[in-house]
């Protein structure tokens, strides 16, 4: 006996006093402190690094962009298929119309944002289920084996239990209460990413719009500098003016050709971001605002915020904040229980009857709590009080920031209507100026350079105006965003969305 224990213990002395020997040895601790390393890791797990970000470890989620691209929704466009041109589509060439609700709704079928939403939603109407089921009996059962230091090692006790709730003070429908008060949260939330799809595509509309007037105006630009430029160099070959007006007029030219592309690009902005949201090419296509969504945006009444959903979901976190407050409170009372169980042994004694091969039953009432938890009950209830009042706060902090961006909007809008009344004014004058001009011009007693800026203030005009114009039907289309009136003006309301009825 004593010769055993002296080969284990010198089994466990010798790979210690080897690692020391070895540290020792080592002109450096690194050795000591890999070995400490492994003798720590025999007793405790090795703790996860926070502190990096390794790249490679990202390889093992493969991603097909061919198959990404198949899962995307396919939505059929009649503008897109359309073959022949209506009236005033066929006079700026193009060769389709698509009106901005079409245009919402195929957006609405197809963006991966609301199908997160809604996937969301579902699951939290399982998990309302999965809360209720305790109100109903849990059926439990397994097979366990005796004492394998035993005599009894190779007896099998086959067991089966039911338990039913009495009573609960409530805490059950606390449980439930909560993951109602989600669902309604995430419901909200729904709103939310339809309302944010809808504003994103009437947006790009709008500045789809905006910038093919800002580029007919640049042409017409281009074309009348160009008129003058040729008067110019006809003036100066004649030997009537200077040779350095052709030369003026052409560098005004191309600084006019350098603006169109500029807006140019702009437009093909937007337009590719209404081809991602819509799924196909939108050049083509003539895309109208209705007027009955400018006119009844509801600029200057006053906002219903319950239907705003960023309040809907605001107001909703408060109420699951209200229940989880309760539940933390109830948690502390007892639960009844009424308990039934039947086993089984095989092989051996039921140690519950001491019968060979015995079979037992039981019913019971069954009452518990928990008497103490170190603290964790209080700081629960804190818990729960701090995450009601957050919610709160998230609800005034909503109502502040929808209430500031209504305003700046009215402002915005106010200011673009004074200015186009300026603008207008401008205009008519700028044109009258350069009828003027030219007679002048050809009179001898203005420069071509007058010519150039009086051209360049007609159109500067013009552009401001169209800028000023869909200035305020972004602002507009902003203000129903912001107002939660998406559904009502795109006429969402009482139609499915990707599967989900959206009902007033």
């Amino acid at each position: 006996m004593k010769l055993t224990q002296s080969k284990i213990w010198l089994c466990l002395f010798l790979p210690i006093s080897s690692t020391f020997s070895t540290a020792y040895a080592a002109p450096s601790s690194s050795y000591f402190d890999a070995s400490k390393n492994r003798i720590q890791q025999l007793f405790a797990p090795q703790s996860a690094t926070a502190n990096q970000v390794n790249l490679q470890q990202f390889k093992q989620f493969p991603l097909d962009i061919q198959l990404l691209q198949e899962l995307l929704p396919v939505v059929t466009s009649t503008a897109q298929n359309t073959g022949h041109s209506t009236t005033n589509a066929a006079t700026v060439g193009y060769v389709a119309e698509l009106g901005l609700q079409d245009a919402i709704q195929q957006a609405l079928q197809r963006r991966p944002e609301i199908t997160r939403s809604i996937a969301t939603l579902a699951g939290q109407a399982a998990n309302i289920d999965a809360a209720k089921a305790q109100y109903y009996p849990q059926i439990s059962g397994g097979i366990s084996t005796a004492d394998l230091t035993t005599g009894e090692r190779g007896r099998q006790l086959y067991s089966l239990s039911a338990t039913q709730v009495l009573y609960d003070f409530g805490k059950i429908k606390s449980a439930v209460n909560i993951e109602q008060a989600k669902l309604l949260q995430e419901q909200a939330n729904v709103l939310v990413s339809i309302d944010d799809i809808a504003y994103q595509t009437a947006n790009a509309i709008v500045n789809i719009n905006r910038y093919r007037e800002i580029v007919k105006i640049a042409h017409q630009q281009i074309q009348g500098i160009a008129r003058i430029a040729e008067i110019a160099n006809l003036r100066a070959q004649a030997g009537i003016s200077s040779q350095a007006d052709p030369v003026q007029a052409q560098s005004n030219v191309e600084a006019a050709q350098s603006n169109l592309l500029v807006q140019e690009s702009q437009l093909k902005q937007y337009q590719q971001t209404l081809r991602t949201l819509l799924g196909y090419d939108v050049s083509n296509i003539q895309l109208s605002l209705p007027d009955t969504v400018i006119r009844h945006a509801g600029l200057y009444e006053e906002p219903s915020f319950s239907q705003i959903p960023k309040m809907m979901a605001a107001q909703a976190g408060v109420q699951v904040a209200q229940y989880q407050g309760q539940e933390t409170k109830r948690s502390a009372y007892p639960s009844i229980y009424v308990k039934g169980s039947l086993n089984q042994a095989l092989n051996g004694k039921n140690p519950n009857n001491n019968e060979d091969d015995g079979m037992y039953s039981s019913v019971m009432l069954e009452a518990n709590s928990n008497f103490f938890q170190g603290g964790a009950l209080r700081a629960k209830q804190r818990s729960a009080a701090y995450a009601e009042q957050a919610a709160k706060a998230e609800v005034q902090s909503v109502y502040l920031d929808v209430l500031d961006q209504i305003r700046l909007i009215r402002e915005q809008i106010d200011n673009k209507q004074k200015q186009m009344e300026v603008l207008a004014l401008r205009k008519n004058t700028t044109a009258r100026t350069k009828e003027l001009y030219q007679e002048q011009y050809k009179l001898g007693t203005r420069t071509v350079v007058d010519l150039l800026n009086s051209e360049q203030a007609i159109h500067s005009a013009a552009q401001e105006i169209e800028t000023a114009r869909y200035d305020m039907y972004a602002g507009l289309i902003q203000y129903i965003h912001v107002t939660g009136r998406s559904r009502d003006l795109y006429q969402l309301n009482n139609t499915k969305i990707q599967g989900v009825e959206i009902q007033p």
